[in-house]
């Protein structure tokens, strides 16, 4: 938004977009390298036991030798967006004044492509430095229909990767997602209205929900994220463009009898789905 080596200063371009001066030459710091040491850690124990809250969490990592508190632990997943996978009353936050949508995958069983999508937001680990990785997947066949990447945790590259899905393979006829903030929001919710695709939000105690695309976030990291100490961004997407590559045609799955889900997907109704 403000070009500093525009002919227009940088203070008066603050004064016309009424910005303080402060915050456009404000620098946010990164973080200290001990912090994304014991994040990447707390992302493997995370993967492993799931289940595990700040207190077992903090226990592991002083077992490792790591000189950390809970309530430090406790930072440091909250900006990993982390959260622990059990039953209890709520699993995410919705934004201020969001509208929250039914839940609509009750007793529904999910028999074709483009049935039902679902989407959800990880973090990931980079050799210096993180970013967080959104996908939107296809529950029946477990295809990866789009993907993006950033340093922040805004709406609006969730909001990309579902106009590229869209854009791409059409529209489900129910959405499914979680009450976080980024899918509580007028854009994306706007979208699939516009799309006309039936919003189903998790609810109380919905906590299984997140399990298939749990399953896709411990395949991208085992398999690819932690195998590879990317640098860049410009690494990690070039990285991850593979790996989906990989993972829609040609990695198999033991519950889709051993097909791909590019094989599951385009193949119809005679092939049988996931869930």
């Amino acid at each position: 938004m403000i070009e500093r080596d525009g002919e227009v200063s940088v203070k008066r371009q603050a004064q016309l977009l009424d910005l303080s001066r402060s915050s456009v030459y404000y620098v946010a710091r990164g973080l200290p390298e001990r912090d994304l040491k014991l994040m990447r850690t707390l992302d493997e124990l995370h993967l492993k036991w799931p289940f595990y809250g700040a207190r077992k969490l903090t226990r592991e990592l002083q077992n490792q030798g790591h000189e950390v508190g809970r309530r430090h632990v406790t930072t440091l997943m909250r900006r990993m967006g982390m959260e622990t996978i059990y039953r209890k009353p709520r699993t995410s936050i919705p934004a201020p004044l969001s509208a929250v949508y039914p839940y609509l995958l009750t007793g529904l069983k999910i028999e074709r492509p483009n049935h039902v999508w679902a989407a959800d937001l990880t973090y990931l680990p980079m050799a210096h430095g993180f970013q967080y990785l959104v996908a939107i997947i296809d529950v029946g066949s477990r295809k990866t229909l789009s993907w993006r990447v950033s340093n922040t945790m805004t709406p609006d590259f969730c909001v990309e990767a579902l106009q590229e899905a869209l854009g791409k393979y059409g529209k489900p006829e129910i959405f499914n997602t979680d009450q976080g903030s980024q899918f509580t929001c007028s854009e994306w919710i706007d979208t699939l209205k516009a799309a006309g695709v039936q919003i189903s939000m998790d609810g109380k105690g919905r906590w299984i929900d997140n399990v298939f695309i749990e399953r896709l976030w411990r395949s991208v990291k085992y398999e690819n994220i932690y195998l590879h100490a990317y640098e860049t961004g410009t690494q990690l997407r070039r990285g991850l463009t593979e790996y989906f590559d990989f993972y829609n045609a040609r990695r198999t799955h033991q519950a889709l009898d051993y097909q791909t889900p590019d094989d599951v997907y385009y193949g119809g109704e005679e092939c049988r789905l996931a869930a």
